[in-house]
């Protein structure tokens, strides 16, 4: 009996150390335990277990696993209905729904309670005497799935609570799937040759509801507890807010951005703070729920229809849409590579009208089994270039076809090949014209050359006029020529060649980054300037002189050693040298004096700027003669600080850089110019 009651002690102490460091990661994020010391304490609990069956609790750690499958869930009775929101897609329908609360309240002043819409599965959990009895789904509001088991195996669920709790009590959350989870769930997909999930919410809401408890146990879910459902037997505080750190004080885990406002204009501050960090986060989003505080009002307010009146739902603009895949077309790009986009029926998507969204490869169409003629699912992130989650398969209707690259090139029907070892299908034809085209497209680019005034369209016309067959020929035009073209006046001529005669003195970094030299970018373009005084240094240099460089590959040398030798681009230098255009470090040192503004400055940019992008920012820095940098050095004379800053702001905080802001960059270049 004395093993025994020892062997039930060291049970319980190890499921409280367990739960302990359970609640540290999963829920507070601040783990005190490296992963093979928590894998310990488990292996050791699951053989005392299995030893003793008899000691077995429903709220032992070792549960989580999942349970043998189910033939079908279980229904669930809500006692209190789960309710849907309400929605407001405008400043106006907020402030509309906000005044129709304050008449029904009599014009009396109420707080708000807001926080971020998660975008994944509601779910209730029950528990009676300090265990968790009960877990469903929302179903229609008045029943729902019984799906305890899968949530259990959710680490951030706590299967019991502390004896304060009360005796029987609901607490109300939603599921949701990080998006690091979803990716790494996504690829592993692939590999294994399953269809994906169309985004993290679909991939929640079908791993909670498995079967098989043990999937939904491999699966990468976690959920935010946002309000108390209905509690006996124990006095509760009389506010939202109140409520909400009281069920963080019982282990539960909520969300750290829930704000306490007093007035619409904290509201709308709080949604556009939100609608800003959106991409940042990491998890899923789609809106902002503002509840009003007070317990007692919200039962004043009661409910209309299936919603109820004292919470809303202030909707992001959505980032996905439906559609129409109606072609597949193929750009070709200024290295060969023939890259397929999706022409779509227009659709409204983020406040912004699609039409064509990226598709990457014919290896990535064919993963994602996506058809021309299918509906699609589109997203849109940001800023960033809309592409296609996958097809709706319910809407196939077999007329659909699949795509295939093409064996010679649109543009110039050479033959078309697939490198080995590479996603991309090429042109093998070096004087392909849509190569040479985006060629000049990336020279005369803001983070290239820099010619003011020269975009895209000019530059198709220009080489669809046949005035440029290369980046090179852009210093040989004349005003005549460009009178020629059409909606081009003197004056815009005039001031088209000032800014190309003005590029001529751009540093060797920007010159080598704008002549296009595959797998080199701006900040390997800098490297390359540092190491080789010109243009005639570097095309001599050997595949070994190149892989001496920090953090240059074979890949990169190769690709460095093969555009020297061609003698297409050796002519392209030839012209550039006779048209003045400064090709070695020494002479553009001294066609740009100490006398520059920003001579000998170094700045080092981290966080998001409002004023310009990155590359923008970088080109205003080395135009007035100074210098970007990448990282943050004793050499480092500022560091400009945006939003959302990197670790290099506490890395200049310890070397003790002056830290300026976006304001104080923009006086200073203000200044300086």
């Amino acid at each position: 009996m004395n093993d025994l009651n020892r062997i039930k002690a060291r049970i319980q102490g190890l499921r409280e150390r367990i739960n302990h460091h359970n609640h540290l990661y999963y829920v507070l994020d601040s783990p005190e335990i490296s992963d093979a010391e928590y894998d310990e304490l488990m292996k050791e609990l699951g053989r005392l277990e299995a030893d003793h069956p008899e000691l077995v609790t429903p709220d032992s750690p070792t549960q989580r696993v999942g349970a043998p499958p189910a033939a079908s869930f279980g229904v669930v009775e809500h006692p209190q209905p789960l309710l849907s929101l309400a929605n407001a897609f405008s400043y106006e329908e907020l402030a509309a729904w906000h005044r129709r609360v304050g008449n029904l309240l009599g014009g009396q002043r109420f707080d708000l309670v807001c926080e971020p819409k998660i975008d994944g599965l509601a779910v209730a959990l029950t528990y009676i005497d300090g265990l968790l009895v009960t877990g469903a789904t929302r179903g229609d509001g008045y029943q729902g799935e019984d799906v305890t088991q899968n949530l259990k195996t959710i680490r951030s669920v706590p299967l019991s609570v502390p004896r304060e709790a009360p005796h029987r009590f609901e607490v109300r959350g939603e599921v949701y799937m990080p998006k690091a989870g979803f990716k790494k769930l996504n690829e592993q997909r692939a590999r294994e040759g399953l269809p994906l999930f169309a985004n993290p919410r679909n991939a929640a809401a079908g791993s909670v509801r498995q079967l098989d408890s043990s999937v939904t146990a491999r699966r990468p879910l976690d959920i935010f507890i946002y309000a108390l459902g209905w509690a006996e037997g124990q006095a509760l505080p009389g506010s939202h807010w109140e409520i909400m750190h009281y069920l963080k004080s019982l282990g539960f885990k909520t969300n750290p951005d829930i704000a306490l406002c007093r007035s619409m204009d904290e509201l709308e501050a709080q949604y556009r703070y939100w609608l800003d960090r959106r991409e940042k986060l990491s998890y899923e989003v789609d809106g902002m729920v503002a509840k009003v505080n007070s317990i007692s009002l919200q039962q004043e307010l009661g409910t209309v229809a299936h919603e109820p009146r004292w919470a809303i739902a202030y909707k992001f603009p959505a980032l996905q849409g439906n559609t129409r895949l109606v072609d597949i077309g193929i750009n070709v790009g200024r290295t060969g590579s023939l890259n397929p986009y999706a022409v779509l029926e227009p659709v409204r998507v983020g406040g912004v009208v699609i039409s064509h969204a990226a598709l990457h490869n014919e290896e990535d169409i064919h993963r994602k089994d996506i058809r021309i003629g299918d509906w699609v699912i589109v997203q849109r992130a940001g800023e960033v270039i809309p592409e296609i989650i996958g097809p709706v398969l319910s809407r196939r209707t077999g007329q659909e076809k699949v795509f295939s690259m093409p064996a010679q090139c649109p543009v110039c029907g050479s033959e078309v090949i697939k490198p080995e070892g590479e996603a991309m299908h090429r042109c093998t034809n070096a004087a392909c014209p849509a190569q040479a085209l985006e060629k000049i497209k990336h020279f005369v680019s803001r983070g290239a050359m820099d010619i003011d005034g020269i975009g895209e369209k000019l530059c198709q016309a220009l080489f669809e006029a046949g005035l440029i067959k290369d980046a090179a020929d852009l210093y040989y035009l004349e005003k005549e020529q460009l009178l020629g073209l059409e909606r081009m006046a003197d004056k815009s001529a005039v001031n088209l060649l000032n800014s190309i005669e003005k590029s001529k003195l751009r540093p060797l970094a920007r010159v080598i980054f704008a002549l296009g030299i595959p797998h080199v970018g701006d900040q390997y373009a800098e490297l390359l300037a540092e190491r080789f005084r010109g243009i005639d240094q570097l095309a001599r240099a050997s595949r070994e002189d190149l892989l001496a460089l920090p953090a240059v590959g074979p890949k990169m040398a190769e690709s460095i050693d093969a555009f020297f030798r061609q003698e297409g681009n050796r002519q392209i230098i030839g012209k550039l040298r006779s048209a003045g255009v400064r090709l070695d470090s020494k002479e553009a040192e001294e066609a740009q004096p100490e006398e520059l503004p920003l001579a000998g400055v170094e700045f080092v940019l981290t966080g998001k700027l409002e004023s310009f992008s990155r590359p923008e920012a970088e080109a205003r820095i080395t135009a007035l003669g100074g210098k970007a940098g990448s990282d943050v050095t004793r050499k480092t004379s500022y560091v400009v600080v945006g939003v959302d800053p990197g670790s290099k702001l506490a890395k200049a905080e310890r070397l003790g850089i002056e830290i300026i802001n976006e304001a104080q960059f923009l006086e200073l270049l203000n200044e300086r110019t």
